[in-house]
């Protein structure tokens, strides 16, 4: 599979699609658990709800270009820390 590294839906899921979506044609489940969780500007669609972060509505690392999107910002991130 072309990409399989940064691509791939896991039908098999119990919770498969974890989230309410269109397509799940398009739907990636290369990041579960999203990395950018604990970035406060995360640049997901993500709520508050009793002081915790709610990503419930976030389609960001599950979109088809969520894995270039999450590495491009966890790059950023390394960057900002290293010229602080």
């Amino acid at each position: 599979m072309e990409n399989s590294y940064r691509f791939y839906r896991n039908t098999d899921c119990d919770y498969f699609p974890c989230h309410k979506v269109e397509n799940t044609e398009e739907f990636n489940c290369m990041f579960c658990y999203c990395p950018l969780y604990l970035l406060e500007d995360c640049g997901g669609n993500h709520m508050e709800n009793y002081g915790v972060k709610d990503c419930s509505n976030c389609l960001l690392p599950h979109r088809p270009n969520g894995y270039d999107y999450i590495n491009k910002k966890l790059i950023e991130q390394n960057n900002l820390k290293r010229n602080k």
